[in-house]
């Protein structure tokens, strides 16, 4: 961990002469869906406190995680990078090269191998600030790396429950089974305790600026809720009247169409309560008017694989998919005066940005050493605009969800994904068509030739690293699995989820050992 000499911007920031540079709370949510929050349309789900945070500032309708799925967009939260330029281009602990085939897919491409630690030459952001007389605590999930590539390898002065896992190997109820987050009473629920641990460094930092980062573990599988919010969703499920069929199949597996999911829900709600101890913190103690405030996620809502927990329509697909309901997220800024209130805006904003948006909010300059691909969203929050951009993004792999290797350009309201399977392009306007059904490649060859040269350059620029064809691929076996997942699967899936509503579902003796109250 290194301690960095920064110089101030003279960009616009909240610093004033002889006043303290801003606090910064920064909420990661694991796994949540663009259309998971109350604010965001969703009828089912409720949010009021994260709502909150998008009532107080500026929520930007068209903000990108890096990628579909989670360590490559934590690393870029962490490094203002792109994927592909951290080397984390999937999530650690994924099987690369010849050991895909163990995962049985049958697929026809060996997905290239990736860097399974954040690089200590990267400065993170808990640095960058740390070196500006920042203290710096971490909450929850990191997943980028084993010891020795833990949140205090990083910058962070302090750590809560941050180490390898990418889920709570414990659940989410005590006991945690966490080496970085001593047990609280058995049926503890994991995120309010992640909540109060957050509150608690606020208290306790309230005399001189930090970076408070809390990464909830929340809503990633296994999902799990207390009887009582289980019941509560439950019944408001049953009150608005129950589906007859919540999945269909799309390419390669099923998506869940509904959000009725009463486990998934209750997640939500305590996620909530946790952000709203949070915020309670900062009122109670004045500091609100001096801290900045951002509230995201790292990928898109389960829809597919995993615990197939929630629907992100009108997007199509999630989590690990290729369409914008795997890269589209919650992407909300609280500057205090830099914000208005309740400002939106159409803007796109991509997971890179957070680094140079929150050095320059705070007055420190970008760390010479560290070259970012994101840009500052300051001219943004205050009412102007940025000049336009391409966005990229490069998945090479095979998404536990049904997600293809593939590579997307995005410049205005045109999308272009380019597989690397059968190097086939699909092409999409977003803002006529954002379910992304209508495919316009065929009918608008000239823009696909031109997006494909940007794509195809930033690509041989960045090195960007190719899945690579199996020898030993049967097309046979592949066709057989998928057709499996189209009957037998759907037919599971829909017998599952539909029993979460019975009135006498129960999923073990315990409730996952939820009955801790306090």
């Amino acid at each position: 961990m290194r301690i960095l000499s920064v110089l101030p911007l003279v960009a616009v920031s909240l610093v004033v002469a002889g006043e303290q540079r801003p606090n910064i709370v920064f909420i990661l949510a694991d796994d949540l869906g663009a259309k998971d929050l109350s604010n965001e349309g969703s009828t089912y789900y409720e949010s009021p406190h994260i709502d909150r945070i998008a009532s107080m500032g500026m929520k930007f309708t068209r903000g990108y995680a890096t990628c579909q799925v989670c360590s490559p967009s934590r690393a870029s939260i962490m490094t203002g990078k792109y994927p592909v330029n951290t080397g984390i281009t999937t999530w650690i602990g994924d099987p690369a090269g010849e050991n895909w085939r163990r995962a049985k897919r049958f697929d026809s491409h060996l997905p290239p191998e990736y860097d399974r630690a954040l690089r200590a030459s990267e400065v993170t952001i808990a640095e960058a600030l740390q070196g500006a007389g920042y203290r710096t605590f971490f909450a929850g999930k990191w997943h980028l790396g084993k010891e020795g590539s833990w949140p205090t390898d990083h910058g962070f002065q302090i750590n809560k429950g941050g180490y390898e896992s990418g889920s709570p190997r414990g659940g989410f109820f005590a006991p945690y089974n966490n080496p970085n987050l001593k047990d609280g009473p058995k049926g503890e629920c994991l995120p309010i305790r992640l909540g109060r641990e957050t509150a608690d460094f606020i208290e306790s930092s309230r005399d001189r600026p930090f970076l408070a980062f809390l990464s909830f573990y929340s809503v990633h599988a296994p999902i799990e809720t207390s009887e009582m919010l289980w019941k509560k969703y439950r019944d408001k499920a049953a009150a608005d009247g129950t589906a007859d069929k919540r999945f269909i199949f799309d390419r390669r597996l099923g998506v869940r169409q509904v959000q009725d999911c009463p486990i998934y829900a209750g997640m939500i709600e305590s996620m909530d309560d946790a952000v709203g101890l949070v915020l309670a913190k900062l009122d109670e103690l004045g500091l609100m008017d001096n801290t900045i405030v951002c509230f995201t996620s790292d990928n898109g809502g389960v829809s597919s694989g995993d615990a197939f927990a929630t629907c992100n329509l009108p997007f199509r697909g999630g989590k690990g998919r290729q369409w914008e309901g795997g890269i589209r997220e919650p992407f909300y800024i609280y500057a205090p005066g830099v914000t208005t209130a309740g400002t939106t805006t159409d803007v796109p904003a991509s997971g890179m940005d957070w680094y140079p948006t929150l050095l320059d909010l705070a007055n420190v300059n970008v760390p010479a050493e560290q070259a970012v691909d994101g840009v500052s969203l300051v001219p943004v929050l205050t009412g102007g605009g940025l000049a336009e951009r391409p966005l990229f993004w490069h998945y090479p792999h095979y998404g536990n969800q049904g997600g293809e290797p593939s590579s997307i350009v995005m410049e205005d309201n045109w999308k272009l994904i380019y597989y690397h399977e059968d190097q086939h392009y699909e092409l999409y306007d977003i803002s006529k068509d954002i379910g992304e059904q209508a495919d316009l490649a065929k009918t608008h060859p000239k823009r696909v030739t031109e997006m494909q040269g940007t794509l195809q350059s930033w690509l041989a620029a960045t090195g960007a690293k190719m899945p690579i064809p199996d020898g030993q691929f049967d097309s046979a076996m592949r066709a057989s699995r998928w057709e499996n997942l189209r009957t037998k699967g759907l037919e599971r899936l829909e017998t599952r989820h539909a029993a979460f509503l019975k009135p006498d579902f129960k999923p073990n003796a315990d409730w996952w050992q939820s009955s801790f109250q306090d």
